[in-house]
């Protein structure tokens, strides 16, 4: 008894709760009446933009309707379920298109200065009045700029330069590819659906918004039969059914027409193919002008280190000063003959293990032997033993 009587309470308040709202829709539209008639009588035009009496007081309507359906529980007209499917594809076919813009256009330019700059290529090209380019610099172009500046200070001399513009002129074709991707995207992918977000799916939201309006104005004026006559009823029930059919029709169509949409995701799909094609063929070239640079190094004859004489300067010592010792230092620095298989110290090689020689930098080593890939053996300063290749540079190669 306690919750029944607590439910008829709720509709009661409910029922109040409406029934004021109506009174206070009367007591307004009657307000406007009264104010409004000394102006009806001098036939005087009403401003463009302006809100009938009929047409506020019918605003009022919905607002009450609307208001007895969210709070008061009230049942509004319901709709088929043909036509509200129909209507969740287009709200899911409204919300992707304009998210896949955005991420298309984030995919194209990951920068956000560059990305600032794609979006606005639509209304530039309007001034404009056409296509002339994107109206910025590629990444990789920016990059081939770079390449090709120091490969021309280093100079034909270097096998580095000389690659560096090779790669340059590589990434600035790259980025000519990429400039034809965008704009391809843009035309083809992005404003067509732009005109589908902005066009087609605005026009099915509008006939939607209509048709809602046109059902509350229905449903307010069949719920107070014997206060509004039959004919304003049936009035409203055409208007209602007209809005969903111009609705209905308008969401069929571009349901149905939706393969326009896969011929636009298509070219985007063709566009990344052409994309990638060319830029793999420009990277192949690339690599193979590289390969070929490297082997033209190889057959070059190595040039060989030859230290420029330096200054002499007397420096000999007296024995009465320093014991002898600066000319056994030069004693033992004395450059061997160069008539025999000789090697200069390129570093200091301090022996580890039994059988190591043992140099400083710039000496001269006598080559006796090629032990392996990796050893030497050879005499310096009156020692012998086994030392790396790779501390040395070889003046007078071994015999083969």
């Amino acid at each position: 008894m306690r919750v029944h009587s607590c439910c008829s309470f709720k509709r009661a308040w409910l029922g109040g709760m409406v029934r004021c709202e109506l009174k206070l829709t009367e007591i307004k539209v009657f307000s406007i009446k009264r104010d409004l008639s000394p102006l009806t009588h001098t036939h005087t035009p009403r401003r463009n933009g302006s809100m009938s009496v009929a047409g506020l007081k019918k605003q009022l309507h919905k607002a009450t309707q609307r208001v007895s359906e969210k709070v008061g529980g009230a049942e509004g007209t319901k709709l088929d379920n043909d036509f509200t499917d129909m209507e969740k594809k287009v709200d899911v076919t409204s919300r992707a298109v304009l998210d896949i813009m955005t991420k298309t256009t984030e995919y194209l330019q990951p920068n956000p200065a560059t990305r600032a700059k794609l979006s606005m290529m639509s209304s530039m090209s309007k001034i404009r009045g056409g296509e002339k380019g994107p109206g910025y610099t590629q990444t990789e172009a920016v990059l081939g700029d770079a390449m090709q500046k120091f490969g021309r200070e280093l100079g034909d001399e270097s096998n580095f330069g000389l690659a560096l513009i090779d790669a340059g002129e590589a990434m600035k074709e790259l980025g000519e590819v990429k400039d034809a991707l965008d704009m391809e995207v843009k035309q083809n992918f992005i404003d067509p659906m732009q005109v589908l977000h902005d066009k087609d799916l605005k026009e099915i939201q509008h006939h939607l918004k209509k048709m809602e309006g046109r059902r509350l104005d229905f449903d307010y004026k069949k719920k107070r039969q014997g206060k509004v006559t039959e004919d304003e009823i049936k009035q409203a029930l055409e208007k209602f059914d007209d809005s969903k059919d111009i609705a209905e029709q308008s969401m069929f169509n571009l349901l149905e027409s939706d393969v326009e949409q896969v011929s636009q995701l298509a070219a985007l799909v063709q566009a990344q193919v052409n994309y990638h094609r060319q830029a793999a063929e420009i990277l192949q070239q690339l690599s193979s002008n590289i390969d070929e640079r490297i082997r033209e190094a190889s057959r070059k004859p190595r040039k060989e280190y030859t230290p420029k004489p330096r200054s002499s300067l007397d420096l000999s010592i007296t024995e009465s000063h320093n014991g002898g010792l600066g000319q056994s230092r030069a004693a033992a620095r004395s450059p061997a003959p160069l008539d025999q298989p000789c090697c200069r110290a390129l570093y200091d090689f301090d022996p580890e293990n039994e059988g190591e020689l043992g140099f400083k930098e710039g000496d001269i080593i006598t080559l006796t032997n090629q032990i392996d890939d990796n050893w030497y053996e050879g005499l310096v300063n009156g020692q012998s033993g086994f030392f790396p290749v790779n501390y040395v540079d070889v003046l007078v190669a071994l015999p083969h």
